[in-house]
């Protein structure tokens, strides 16, 4: 009787520990997705599908192929860098021992 509520005690933190890393990867997902349908509304010359995972230097390649003389807006260019920020910070997650576990377990995989 002495060690089932350890094992249940440390299958339960495992379990927890595993439930939200699982859930800060995916909103990390859903905010790249969010930003660049942001990004997509904004400029639908950029042509952006909804949804999409998309590169940010690809954003400035084909704002400068469409518009040679002029530079992306400050708004844009805040959201760009948001896009970066978070696909940086989603990749270090990814990479990191315990979480690369879950990563893996989980299917997710760097952008």
């Amino acid at each position: 009787m002495g060690f089932i509520p350890i094992f249940l005690t440390m299958g339960g933190a495992c379990l927890l520990f595993f439930l939200t890393v699982r859930t800060t990867m995916q909103r990390k997902l859903n905010a790249q997705r969010e930003i660049a349908s942001k990004l997509a509304l904004a400029h639908p010359e950029l042509n952006i599908i909804l949804g999409e995972m998309i590169d940010p230097e690809q954003v400035f390649s084909i704002w400068t192929k469409a518009h040679p003389d002029k530079s992306l807006p400050k708004k844009s260019q805040e959201l760009v860098r948001e896009l970066k920020i978070n696909r940086l910070q989603y990749n270090q997650l990814i990479k990191k021992a315990p979480y690369n576990w879950v990563a893996k377990i989980s299917g997710y995989s760097p952008i």
